[in-house]
């Protein structure tokens, strides 16, 4: 061994190579947690440096990619939890990343929830998660995670049934 070189890490190109393989992935779920292509970049990133701390215990497991969703979805609730004692505006920001036009019609109306009803929806229609596991990821109980989805539902209904001029 040369004087200076430190030893070949294994783990450490595994991770890199998950990382380009996967982050385009997590980038657009996290843009779909988050509604914003910059949030969505940084709960990227936090969320691997985290993984990349504890990818040698990780890697061995069935998936680190679920390992990340889960900290990406915990760090989101995190965030809204200290930002819901800002002053929330009306206006919703402009789309900035190409990926938001992909989502069309549906994400206008979602961005319009609030952030926990919107994860909790991402978690169970997006994702295909059952109560229990979001609940698990969100740091919520079962109870908490089916009253927020059937609030947003019936959000989004009331919403699209006045834009079709439809009334119950």
């Amino acid at each position: 061994m040369q004087r200076g070189r430190r030893p070949a890490r294994p783990w450490k190109v595994e991770f890199e190579e998950f990382v380009r393989a996967r982050s385009h992935a997590l980038l657009r779920y996290g843009l779909v947690l988050t509604g914003s292509a910059d949030d969505a970049a940084d709960l990227v990133q936090e969320a691997l440096l985290k993984l990349s701390s504890a990818w040698r215990r990780v890697r061995s497991k069935d998936d680190p990619e679920g390992y990340v969703r889960t900290i990406m979805a915990r760090q989101h609730v995190s965030w809204w939890r200290r930002r819901r004692l800002e002053h929330l505006t009306a206006e919703v920001p402009s789309p900035v990343h190409e990926d938001e036009h992909e989502l069309g019609e549906i994400w206008q109306r979602l961005r319009a929830l609030p952030a926990r009803q919107r994860a909790v929806l991402v978690l169970r229609y997006y994702e295909d998660l059952a109560d229990a596991e979001i609940a698990a990821r969100l740091g919520i109980s079962q109870a908490t995670v089916r009253s927020q989805a059937s609030r947003a539902l019936a959000t989004l209904r009331v919403r699209a049934d006045a834009l079709t001029g439809r009334w119950r």
